[in-house]
């Protein structure tokens, strides 16, 4: 019997419509439009509207893919959705978008790897189909930051220019605690829908991702866990405990080597070599980080697509998001080869190989 292959079917993706730029954090926080520029490569990013879950945007991004290849959501027989934002903490999304979307009862699966989500939910559909287990995946991506923010109402509403302010000094100063965070990230979501189809060189080629819990302190929320009795409380709150901490330069270090040593030894493994790839989709967290990886590669501006300045850092949505954009502007027309790469908390990080 020749293998089934995981075939990419169509592609789509949902952003909010409220965008924010950089100067409306200046009227809450210390922060200018060049201190967030020069550090992230971020111009702007986009927000739900309060009560907006990430299942929400799931559902449309699901939709627009599933439009894009011309599937009804009828014919997928397994959901996977990748976030670290849920509408809940439990249950997870998966349910909540094949719900939304109309579906019979069917296997739905969410997983939790953060920046790298979406790349661990390419190897689950790459599984699912080669096992024969699934033979029309639909695979979501979707976050909302918003949410997680350790903003007061007020100032929402300044940020937003709905109230002219100014805070006071000390919610002001609050706010300026964590602008090395805050600014970073928006709220998206994107899909992709595969179908199994016999070998015919198309399709999701291989993976190679990792995990590490010896760096898990570079990236990680201390308290909102079972470690800790209760699970949250005023306390924890009250101290920025809720609040991930990052070290952004051990972050930029890993970043900029695993992510290109993953994709060298995926492409070999594979019998690929660089100049073979066609397109390059990096986790859109940081340009610089992203500058650093492409010029370790040695890859040109065309083989790679960037749009961090308009969304920020969407965490299990900026891989989709991305390739979304470059298939469009003509980057990825069928027969191209692809290579996904992320690296998030966890430590995860790793590499995908996709042909169109």
């Amino acid at each position: 019997m020749t293998a089934s292959r995981a075939v990419l079917a169509g592609c789509g993706v949902s952003v909010p419509p409220l965008s924010v730029d950089n100067a409306a954090f200046a009227r809450v926080m210390d922060t200018t439009d060049e201190w967030i520029r020069e550090r992230s490569g971020i111009a702007r990013r986009r927000f739900v509207e309060p009560g907006v879950g990430s299942s929400v945007l799931g559902i449309e991004a699901a939709r627009a893919a599933l439009a894009d290849a011309g599937m009804e959501a009828g014919e997928i027989d397994y959901v996977v959705c990748a976030t670290m934002t849920p509408d809940h903490y439990f249950p997870g999304v998966a349910t909540l978008v094949q719900q939304g979307l109309g579906m019979a009862p069917l296997p739905a699966l969410d997983i939790r790897q953060q920046c790298a989500g979406f790349a661990y939910g390419l190897q689950v559909v790459d599984a699912l189909v080669r096992s024969g287990v699934a033979r029309h995946v639909l695979l979501v991506g979707t976050d909302v930051h918003s949410s997680l923010m350790p903003l007061s109402a007020r100032s929402w509403e300044v940020l937003l220019g709905h109230d002219a302010g100014p805070l006071d000094a000390a919610e002001r100063e609050w706010n300026s605690r964590f602008r090395h965070l805050v600014v970073l990230f928006g709220d998206a979501a994107g899909a992709m829908v595969f179908r199994a189809e016999e070998e015919s060189g198309r399709g999701i080629l291989g993976a190679a991702l990792y995990g590490d819990g010896g760096h898990k302190e570079i990236l990680y929320v201390p308290g909102a866990g079972s470690a800790r009795r209760p699970f949250v409380s005023p306390e924890q709150i009250a101290a920025a405990e809720t609040v991930p901490v990052m070290h952004g330069r051990h972050v930029f270090k890993l970043a900029v080597t695993r992510m290109p040593e993953a994709t060298r030894d995926l492409l070999a493994r594979h019998g690929y070599g660089l100049d073979d790839l066609d397109l390059l989709v990096m986790h859109q967290a940081n340009l610089r980080i992203n500058e650093a990886a492409q010029k370790a590669l040695g890859l040109p501006d065309a083989k790679v697509h960037h749009n961090i300045h308009d969304y920020g850092n969407t965490t299990s949505a900026t891989l989709p998001l991305c390739f979304h954009e470059a298939r469009a502007a003509g980057k990825a027309p069928a027969g191209s080869l692809v290579a996904f790469t992320a690296l998030g908390a966890g430590l995860h990080w790793g590499a995908v190989l996709l042909r169109v």
